[in-house]
C-alpha cells in the first residue's frame, strides 16, 4: 500500500469499509482526540490516508507533506503532519482492533488453532540501538483462517507471555520454548484452552507422578532405541502444585539430530561454556509438553499441530517485507508507536488479498 494505492478507487474498499466505514473512522478519530474539527484536515478519511502515506512511504515528512499538496489532499507542513502523527496512537490503536475483531473467530466452534509468538523491532536512535531497546510485537495468528487474531505493541521491557493473548474457549496454543510458563500454562487451561509447547531438557523442574525430580535426558535415553515418548509428566512451578502434563517427544531422523548437535556446539563455542553431553543427547530430539489428552490426540497429531508453527514466521516475513515494517524513525513514542500500529493495520487489511499480492504457500499447499 504505496502513494499511488492510496489515491485510487479501492482506497474506500480496501481500508475505509473494513474499518466500518467513514462514519466510524469520524467517530473514533474524534474519540481519542485524532480529530476534532475540520481545519487543514476536512475529515478522518483524509487525516488517514496521510498518515498512512507517511508511515508506509520511503520518504520523510516533507516528501509526504509535498505528496498530499500535489495531489489535492491538504496543504500541511512538516511539521503539522509530525504534530498529527503524535495524536494518532490511540485512535490507530482502535482501527487495529476494529479490523482484528473482523475476522475474529466465534469462540463456541472450538478446533481453532492459535500460533503464539513475537517479533520485534528496533528503536532507530544510536543511544536506542547501543541499549538494545526495541519495539516488541505480542501476536497471534489463528488457523484455519490463516490471519493474526491478536496485536500488542510494547518496549522491551514487556516479555513474551502465554497469557498475554486472550483466550478462546476450546483452542489450542502452539507456542516455542519462551512459553514454558508453569503458572500461565495453568491460567490457560483454567480459562478452558490447551497447548502445545516445545520445551528444552533443562527448562522446567520435571517430576514424576510422586512428586520426585524427573530426569528428562535419562528418560529419552531409555527411549533412543524405539524414537518416541508419549508419557504423563508433571512441572513444579515456582509455588503451587505440580502441573500435570503429557510429554511428547520425537527422535529427529539422524541427518536433522547431527546438525542439531553441530548447532549447540557452535552455541557453546561462541557463548564460551562448556557443552554438556546431556544437552548434545537432547539436542536430537523434539521434546513438547501438552495438555492435550492422548485418547484425543496421538503422539503423531501433536507433532503435527506443533509444526504448524512456522506459518507465524511467514506472516511475520509479510509484515516485514511486504509492508515494509522497520524501526520507526525515531524512538519518541509519540510518534514512533502510531508509526508500528499503521503497518499492523495495514497488513491486516492486505491479508483477505495475500494470495494475490505474493508468492508463498498458503493453508491449502502447506497442509
Amino acid at each position: 500500500m504505496r502513494h499511488e494505492s492510496l489515491e485510487n478507487e479501492d482506497w474506500s474498499s480496501t481500508v475505509v469499509e473494513p474499518l466500518g466505514g467513514a462514519e466510524m473512522l469520524e467517530a473514533t478519530a474524534r474519540q481519542t482526540k485524532a480529530f476534532l474539527r475540520p481545519r487543514e484536515i476536512t475529515c478522518a478519511v483524509d487525516l488517514l490516508r496521510l498518515i498512512l502515506a507517511y508511515c508506509l512511504g520511503k520518504g520523510g515528512l516533507r516528501s509526504t507533506a509535498s505528496w498530499a499538496t500535489a495531489i489535492g489532499l491538504v496543504d500541511i507542513s512538516n511539521v503539522a503532519l509530525l504534530y498529527r502523527l503524535r495524536q494518532c496512537g490511540d485512535w490507530l490503536a482502535i482501527l487495529v482492533g476494529l479490523a482484528l475483531a473482523s475476522a475474529a473467530p466465534k469462540a463456541g466452534h472450538g478446533g481453532m488453532i492459535r500460533i503464539i509468538d513475537g517479533t520485534s523491532v528496533p528503536k532507530k536512535a544510536l543511544l536506542a540501538r547501543g541499549n538494545n531497546e526495541l519495539w516488541r510485537i505480542h501476536s497471534a495468528l489463528d488457523v484455519p483462517q490463516e490471519r493474526f487474531g491478536h496485536f500488542e505493541l510494547t518496549d522491551q521491557k514487556e516479555g513474551e507471555a502465554l497469557d498475554r493473548i486472550p483466550v478462546v474457549v476450546g483452542e489450542i496454543r502452539l507456542a516455542d520454548r519462551a512459553f514454558l510458563q508453569p503458572d500461565r500454562m495453568t491460567y490457560v487451561m483454567e480459562a478452558g484452552a490447551d497447548f502445545v509447547i516445545r520445551a528444552g531438557w533443562k527448562a522446567a523442574r520435571w517430576r514424576d507422578e510422586n512428586g520426585g525430580v524427573l530426569d528428562l535426558v535419562a528418560e529419552l535415553r531409555k527411549a533412543s532405541d524405539r524414537g518416541r515418548i508419549d508419557q504423563p509428566i508433571w512441572i513444579k512451578p515456582k509455588a503451587g502444585n505440580s502441573l500435570a502434563l503429557r510429554l511428547v517427544a520425537i527422535k529427529k531422523p539422524e541427518q536433522a539430530a547431527a546438525a542439531a548437535r553441530d548447532k549447540v556446539r557452535r552455541d557453546a563455542q561462541r557463548g564460551g561454556h562448556k557443552l554438556s553431553q546431556n544437552t548434545l543427547d537432547a539436542a536430537e530430539w523434539v521434546i513438547l509438553v501438552t495438555s492435550l489428552k492422548p485418547e484425543e490426540f496421538t503422539a503423531t497429531d501433536i507433532l503435527a499441530l506443533y509444526r504448524l508453527r512456522w506459518r507465524i514466521e511467514l506472516a511475520f516475513k509479510r509484515l516485514k517485507s511486504l509492508i515494509g515494517l522497520k524501526g520507526p524513525p525515531g524512538i519518541d513514542e509519540r510518534s514512533a508507536k502510531p508509526y508500528i500500529l499503521a503497518h499492523l493495520l495495514t497488513i491486516l487489511l492486505l491479508e483477505p488479498f495475500i494470495d494475490e499480492l505474493e508468492d508463498s504457500p498458503r493453508l491449502a499447499q502447506a497442509a
